[in-house]
């Protein structure tokens, strides 16, 4: 007997909480919901069937998505169909031959940064500064700040705990004293550093939303400015120093090699100037 594969709402309910018992950061499990809620809609009450995810997959190059975009939305379709035991339903990836330089115009550069953070703290904005400054001198995820606390200044290193796995990162000392006398000011005796006026951890939008409001007075190409990129930032500069692969891949808590050497491609202005050097062109 054929199944009639629908996507109902106690069902993406489930999944929310199935994703949060393994311990999902909050803003993977948004986005998955994200990307199932918009393809419920496109259905329009319509059985998922993989017709409909065929035609979904290419409505979405037809929006301009980028084939990683897609393949991202197509992941979180994959993980509901397993979770509902729909063994038969499996969106096929685009298949994409590994980069080896990324994009100029979402590099974020030290300059970049620097003036992020002059402007932050011209308008007085000191708690984001001292955020920016705080993943960009750590390399922790945007889901892991809360895990910067009082306690984990005056230890000198943080315990991070992310879907089973837990890893220590250290905190810089200069780090640590410029949070304290923050936390002094703010009041802050015990507990996470960065709240908001209601003593209430930051959400990855707050983040996201009050770094984006920096650029225009800073400068910088807003396609540059979100979170993740000050952990990339991090990245480069730690590998240009240590030349360690395998130990950035333990600071950041990759389990893959090859996730971090995503971080260290190179620019395709820098990978132009490789080939020049070459001399291969009378």
């Amino acid at each position: 007997m054929k199944r009639n594969h629908t996507i109902r709402e106690e069902d993406l309910c489930r999944f929310s909480r199935h994703l949060h018992d393994l311990e999902y950061a909050p803003g993977s499990i948004e986005k998955y919901l994200r990307d199932l809620t918009a393809f419920q809609h496109w259905l329009a009450g319509r059985t998922v069937t993989q017709r409909e995810i065929a035609a979904w997959k290419e409505y979405l190059h037809s929006l301009g998505c980028r084939s990683e975009t897609i393949n991202t939305k197509l992941s979180a379709l994959n993980r509901f169909f397993a979770f509902q035991g729909w063994s038969g339903l499996r969106a096929r990836y685009y298949r994409i031959q590994r980069r080896f330089f990324r994009s100029t115009e979402r590099e974020m550069t030290r300059e970049d940064y620097g003036r992020l953070l002059s402007t932050a703290e011209g308008m007085g904005k000191t708690r984001l500064a001292l955020l920016m400054e705080t993943i960009c001198a750590t390399g922790i995820r945007v889901s892991e700040v809360k895990y910067i606390t009082l306690e984990a200044l005056q230890a000198g290193r943080a315990e991070i705990s992310l879907k089973g796995k837990v890893r220590t990162i250290l905190i810089p000392g200069k780090l640590c004293r410029k949070l304290e006398r923050y936390a002094k000011k703010q009041n802050i005796a015990t507990g996470e550093i960065f709240l908001t006026r209601r003593g209430k951890g930051l959400s990855r939008r707050q983040i996201w939303a009050e770094m984006k409001a920096l650029c225009a007075r800073a400068g910088v190409a807003a396609s540059k400015v979100f979170p993740h990129n000050l952990r990339h930032l991090f990245a480069r500069t730690f590998y240009r120093a240590s030349r360690d692969v395998a130990q950035l891949a333990d600071v950041l808590g990759h389990s893959s090699i090859e996730t971090t050497r995503i971080y260290l491609l190179s620019t395709g202005a820098n990978h132009t100037r490789q080939l020049e050097r070459l001399g291969l062109i009378s």
